[in-house]
């Protein structure tokens, strides 16, 4: 049985009509966020570290997670029409968060380019925002490839610059598949856009799936960028906790060498019920820490993963008792909200 046959609310939306004027959203009044861009299409760190940094890192720079489009418009009705690459499919990850966009209107959630089912190389989708004067922000596919957005706007519609963050140096982001986005609805739900919403700040998303095992050439990277703080979770892809031990203090050394001032904010991996190893793990991270407090640093911050969930739902947080849902996201970004918001107030 066809589903959208029998209910409307299941039907794509795609554009009906011929009379829109499209943009590059690499151009002006447009604001691209979180990704870098050449000749090929977007990408999240320069090519040559990631290639440097191991196999999955260099294949899944190319995804767009953490990336945004921000501007402002009356327009009534936005189309994207989009170019795409290296679209991801998988059985527990809806298709809206790995390879759709979604939109917010003044902060207000408006809705999702829903790509098809038997997308190729791209898609072409519409929404209606309202046709008052608004702040858009759309949000790129967590892990899916873009070559080239376009968006689409009926003829005498304004469209403007937005206004910068409140924050304008970046947080920045280093992690696991849960880092990356997986596995939300939408790209909007991603724990880190959640935060970039609430606190007004701009994001860089380094969470590289399966592929995150603190290697010092990455904390080299990391510890060069411009940012406002740092968030560093990698638990889930040290292979063991020995690993872990080996880098975790490490890496921080690297980034704290680096930056002294730097706010740097410590997670074990978000997880109901952890088992005898969990437990470990999330020792090894706190130990970091509670070195570093000992030497005498002021500005860094550890949140317990195991309690995260407890937030709200408990362990109707994950999709598989690992990748974090709609919900367990949302926990993520609370509990990282105070200490966050915090630190960027300083």
């Amino acid at each position: 049985m066809n589903i959208e046959s029998i209910d409307k609310n299941f039907r794509l939306k795609v554009p009906g009509g011929s009379q829109t004027v499209f943009f590059d959203v690499a151009e002006p009044p447009f604001a691209v966020y979180g990704l870098m861009r050449d000749e090929k299409g977007y990408y999240r760190m320069p090519y040559d570290v990631a290639a440097k940094t191991n196999d999955g890192v260099k294949g899944l720079n190319l995804h767009t997670a953490g990336g945004r489009v921000r501007f402002r418009t009356d327009a009534e009705k936005i189309v994207l029409r989009a170019k795409m690459r290296a679209v991801s499919k998988m059985p527990h990850f809806p298709f809206t968060g790995s390879a759709g966009f979604d939109l917010y209107s003044d902060g207000i959630y408006k809705g999702t380019f829903v790509p098809p089912l038997d997308i190729k190389d791209g898609y072409t989708s519409e929404l209606t925002v309202g046709g008052e004067m608004k702040e858009i922000t759309i949000h790129f596919p967590l892990y899916s490839g873009v070559v080239k957005p376009e968006l689409g706007f009926p003829p005498g519609s304004t469209v403007e610059k937005a206004e910068d963050y409140a924050v304008q140096k970046p947080v920045v982001y280093y992690g696991s598949s849960i880092t990356q986005g997986g596995c939300a609805s939408r790209p909007g739900n991603a724990y880190q856009n959640i935060l970039s919403r609430i606190l007004s700040c701009d994001h860089i998303n380094l969470g590289f799936s399966g592929s995150a095992k603190g290697e010092s050439c990455m904390a080299q990277y990391i510890a060069e960028l411009d940012m406002s703080a740092f968030v560093l979770d990698y638990d889930h892809n040290a292979p063991s906790t020995a690993h872990l031990e080996a880098t975790h203090k490490s890496f921080f050394s690297i980034i704290r060498g680096r930056q002294p001032d730097l706010p740097v904010i410590m997670l074990s991996r978000p997880q109901p019920n952890p088992n005898a190893e969990e437990l470990v793990r999330r020792d090894i991270v706190k130990k970091t820490f509670e070195t570093a407090k000992a030497n005498g640093d002021s500005n860094v911050y550890f949140i317990d993963g195991t309690e995260i969930m407890n937030i709200f739902g408990g362990d109707s947080g994950t999709v598989d008792n690992c990748h974090p849902n709609d919900l367990g996201f949302y926990c993520m970004a609370k509990a990282l909200e105070p200490v966050l918001g915090a630190v960027l107030k300083k």
